[in-house]
């Protein structure tokens, strides 16, 4: 199977994201991203493909999946079948392997972590003590709002893993990266998007990012994302949007203008479309955790 570059939101003026997905079920569909994922699955089931590795995943697991490398999580049937109640739930950080500079990567203090990373590649599954170590951290970075706290806690579990003898490599042979020559022409419309969701970004104007006319850009990103550029943009918007209602510090009409949407009805009906849950219900099943 063909797998699709993702491009991973992120919050403006921040490093690397932590983000609490909480859907009626994963993304159903093989792809990769330049960005290390640590993933901590708080609720679901059903298979994941990580490489060439394939089995079963449940709630608790936490995977660390290497730059560029192939994955997916399938939930099981019922989770597609609209059953009140029943949703999937992970806790997932994406970060770029020098997310700190190549001068950090190149300290000799920080040669373990630069292995984890490099074995990062295979695809790696926690297990044991470390995995029960991991846990309250992954937490704790979603629930600090520092963003220097943040980076410590990130290098936190990086060391714990680098030290632990409890994972375990998913693929045993090299996995061939899946770079893509557009990666720099996305990376560009990512980083424009990313700056300006809050604004409104036209296609005329987002084309020019691309050196596009509008008709080529809107052939070229459905081809390389599988996704319309509004779609992508809404994507981006609603995840800015669900940061603020966890974070529960403002009322929803004003996160609806602070997401970059100016109708509160598509607000709600992107939201919907994109969560499962409407903004009063995802902020209500935050507030009472």
């Amino acid at each position: 199977m063909k797998s699709k570059l993702l491009l991973v939101p992120k919050a403006p003026n921040q490093s690397f994201s932590v983000r609490h997905d909480h859907v009626p079920y994963f993304l159903n569909r093989r792809h990769y991203h330049k960005e290390i994922e640590l993933v901590y699955i708080t609720k679901g089931h059903g298979r994941q493909f990580i490489g060439n590795h394939g089995c079963s995943f449940k709630s608790g697991d936490i995977l660390l999946v290497g730059s560029n490398l192939p994955h997916c999580w399938r939930c099981d049937d019922m989770y597609h079948q609209g059953i009140p109640n029943l949703y999937a739930e992970a806790k997932v950080v994406h970060f770029l392997p020098d997310f700190l500079g190549e001068d950090f990567k190149n300290l000799p203090e920080v040669s373990q972590i630069n292995e984890l990373l490099k074995n990062a590649q295979f695809g790696i599954s926690v297990f044991g003590i470390t995995k029960e170590k991991l846990k309250p951290i992954i937490n704790k970075m979603l629930d600090t709002t520092s963003g220097s706290m943040r980076i410590v806690l990130l290098l936190e579990l990086l060391n714990i893993m680098s030290l632990s003898s409890d994972l375990t490599i998913l693929n045993p042979a090299e996995i061939p990266c899946q770079e893509n020559a557009d990666t720099n022409r996305l990376n560009e419309i990512y980083r424009y998007t990313t700056t300006n969701f809050i604004e409104k970004i036209t296609l005329e104007e987002i084309a020019s990012v691309a050196c596009l006319s509008v008709n080529s850009f809107c052939r070229y990103f459905k081809s390389q994302t599988q996704k319309t550029y509004s779609q992508f943009l809404n994507e981006i918007r609603i995840g800015h949007a669900c940061k603020l209602l966890i974070e529960n510090k403002l009322p929803v009409s004003e996160i609806c203008q602070e997401s970059g949407f100016n109708n509160f009805s598509n607000f709600n009906r992107y939201f919907k479309i994109t969560t499962g849950f409407s903004p009063l219900d995802y902020k209500k099943s935050f507030s009472k955790k």
